[in-house]
């Protein structure tokens, strides 16, 4: 009993902590935050433009590829699939970032950690946030897009917001968490990118993964991936017209990984905190 009761005292103070140190430093997080969005944009010759063009350019060529290439691009509930990949593939660019990036942000910021002594729960965070700045623009843009063509806004773009906040919950934990392990093994980050195509593709972003609702299994597993949750989520607010509460076991299974994530940060930040100051040096 008291095994476990330590344990649980363990994981409370990790979560304790972690959430003192983000209060104490909110003004520093957002503005660290603002300083690695322009940090990302500064010196290139069209400097902000980057983070329109570069999704422009994605979204063209998924679509010419599934679209004209395949000849798979039929309408979707009504939808042409142009816009249906749209909003589909914009949560994916955030969550992208948010796996590959949140891998490497504590080694990316390590002088915050070794010099400074900024606490570097709040690492993960700032860099996070930087890219939801981003999501939030485009997201705008998309639904001016769907206005133009002739889709305006419906009553299921309420619950985008919620999309948005548990993409970003979840996606901080997991950049908590694979930032302190890749800061001490830069395998993992390797390892990391090196799946990011593969959860692309096996998470039903360029197809519809109503089309294996036959295969119970693979529909179910599907299901499982909490990024196909995002995505569907995304599709439910601007072409499905679904409510989440609509889908309760979907929304569950969701919430179950983001507590897992959760533990596995507090787990990573318990056992290696006090290490990572030198590791980084």
């Amino acid at each position: 009993m008291n095994k476990i009761s330590a344990f649980f005292k363990s994981y409370a103070d990790s979560f304790t902590t972690n959430m003192r140190e983000h209060f104490e430093n909110i003004p520093q997080v957002f503005k660290l935050s603002v300083a690695d969005l322009k940090k990302t944009y500064t010196g290139a010759a069209l400097g902000w433009a980057w983070a329109v063009i570069k999704p422009i350019v994605n979204i063209f060529v998924y679509w010419f590829a599934i679209a004209i290439g395949l000849r798979q691009g039929g309408d979707v509930n009504g939808y042409p699939y142009i816009l249906w990949l749209i909003c589909g593939i914009i949560p994916w660019f955030y969550m992208s970032e948010a796996i590959t990036g949140g891998t490497d942000c504590i080694r990316k910021y390590s002088y915050l950690v070794t010099k400074m002594k900024y606490p570097v729960t709040t690492i993960p965070t700032f860099t996070n946030l930087s890219k939801l700045f981003v999501h939030l623009l485009i997201t705008i843009a998309v639904v001016l897009i769907f206005w133009i063509a002739g889709y305006p806004p419906t009553i299921y773009l309420l619950q985008l917001p919620l999309y948005t906040i548990l993409m970003f919950l979840f996606f901080n934990a997991w950049a908590l968490f694979a930032g302190l392990v890749s800061a001490m093994s830069k395998d993992f980050s390797n390892l990391v990118k090196s799946f990011n195509v593969a959860v692309f593709w096996l998470s039903g972003i360029l197809w519809n993964i109503e089309n294996v609702k036959d295969s119970p299994v693979v529909y179910s597993l599907m299901m499982l991936n909490p990024v196909t949750f995002i995505c569907y989520g995304y599709r439910n607010c601007f072409v499905n017209g679904t409510w989440f509460f609509e889908q309760p076991m979907r929304l569950c299974y969701f919430l179950g990984w983001y507590l897992f994530m959760g533990l596995l940060s507090l787990w990573a930040h318990k056992k290696l905190r006090k290490e990572i100051p030198d590791v980084l040096m």
